[in-house]
């Protein structure tokens, strides 16, 4: 049987990267195999596992957040951000870069879609910064790593479905993964800084900027994203409401700012809705048919072949945790993040339990490795985002060399939250205590 088990997870991987559909892949390959070794009567208790997928009151919180996201991103908040980041930072060397490296923060608490993030600032801000001699690698290795900034950086669909993968609330992965989101953004601000010191002619400063920049537009600008925020990530932090409760907020809130722009018309809203139920279907779709492999997979005895295997790994713990963290990555290149939290985290999550190691400082090692693979060629989303519009002067060869650096630093920021696991512990702990918890 372990051949079989074998076979079943080849011919997966097989047909995922010849290009069929996830979602089929996945269910077709446990029905090959399930039915061939296990019976058709295995597939009996496949109905109460989707029944208690479409039951998950926190995975509510995934088309909500995926609206907000929707809604936000027509509502012209990236090109306002963008624009005024960029006459605030723009005398400094590097400082259209920098004002990128924030504005994508800012899009990823607020919206958290990776795809319309690096397509909206490729078409406003990489022209712009190649017609002030900027280098090319650099503009679009800073435009295509900020935009994935949404996969670590909570609200984060990626943390919600990890959560419920791993059995770790939602609420706790948000607060864990606040510090090394930020300390991500910090070193990508580091190296900016550093690069444009060094390099100053690849990073030039702007020699004039806006004189109509006032305070007022400032406020009107940064002002209400922020308030956004505080609203949902404060509820939750706070205990006043539950990540799907707080996913609400933040549909409502997209809604209202939307109004402000003016951009809440009956043609935006049914596109909203009909993106986000697009998208909302293509995850659930992926969620049942990954709940169909897994039980297969199960009852092969897959699971009890994975333990062994990697029990016996030498260094114990800390040899799971080196080649689990290397073959997500790996499979960055060939998978998308959904493939990997949907096949390969349901297999690791419960070894890591075995070793006893904490599950939401695992998690968000998982959630920062698979934001790499928006990034690593040849199948990296964000690289093939940002190609479709960019001008024609900027060579796919520019976007690669361009991301390596943001790679690797996403690489120590993996490595510096495993030698210092209170990067992650610590907020949750400090809010439990606040609680009394």
């Amino acid at each position: 049987m372990t051949l079989w088990v074998l076979m079943m997870f080849v011919a997966l991987m097989v047909l995922l990267l010849m290009g069929y559909p996830v979602a089929f892949t996945l269910g077709a390959v446990a029905l090959a195999f399930g039915s061939i070794f296990l019976g058709f009567d295995f597939f009996n208790l496949l109905p109460l596992r989707i029944w208690g997928i479409m039951t998950n009151f926190t995975l509510i919180a995934v088309p909500l957040f995926v609206f907000m996201g929707v809604v936000l991103d027509r509502s012209g908040l990236a090109e306002d951000l963008l624009e005024t980041m960029g006459k605030l930072c723009g005398k400094l060397n590097g400082g259209l870069a920098l004002s990128i490296v924030i504005v994508g923060a800012m899009l990823a608490a607020t919206t958290g879609v990776v795809g319309a993030t690096v397509v909206t600032m490729g078409i406003i801000a990489l022209p712009t910064m190649l017609k002030h001699n900027y280098s090319a690698p650099l503009a679009a290795g800073t435009i295509a790593a900020s935009g994935t900034l949404g996969q670590i950086i909570p609200p984060s669909i990626i943390l919600i479905l990890l959560g419920d993968v791993m059995g770790v609330p939602v609420g706790r992965l948000f607060m864990g993964a606040v510090i090394p989101g930020f300390m991500l953004v910090s070193l990508f601000i580091i190296y900016i800084l550093i690069y444009s010191w060094y390099k100053p002619a690849a990073a030039p400063a702007l020699s004039t900027t806006a004189d109509d920049l006032s305070y007022l537009n400032i406020l009107t600008t940064l002002f209400p994203p922020l308030i956004l925020i505080l609203a949902v990530l404060g509820s939750i932090f706070f205990g006043i409401a539950s990540p799907t409760e707080s996913a609400a907020v933040g549909a409502i809130g997209a809604l209202l700012l939307a109004a402000m722009h003016k951009r809440l018309t009956l043609k935006n809203l049914i596109d909203s809705m009909q993106q986000t139920t697009k998208l909302t279907s293509m995850v659930f779709m992926i969620l049942i048919g990954a709940t169909a492999f897994g039980l297969v997979f199960r009852g092969m005895g897959g699971d009890s072949l994975v333990l062994e295997i990697m029990s016996n790994l030498p260094g114990g713990m800390w040899g799971f945790l080196f080649i689990s963290m290397l073959l997500i990555f790996v499979l960055g290149f060939f998978l998308d993040f959904l493939q990997i939290c949907f096949i390969v985290i349901p297999i690791l999550a419960p070894i890591a339990n075995q070793f006893d190691i904490d599950l939401l400082w695992f998690a968000v090692l998982i959630a920062i490795n698979l934001q790499t693979s928006f990034l690593t060629p040849p199948f990296g989303f964000s690289l093939f985002y940002l190609k479709a519009v960019a001008p024609p002067e900027v060579r796919i060869q520019d976007i690669y060399s361009g991301i390596i650096p943001f790679v690797l630093l996403q690489v120590v920021t993996i490595i510096i939250i495993i030698l210092v696991p209170g990067l992650v512990t610590w907020l949750p702990d400090l809010m439990d205590n606040i609680h009394g918890l």
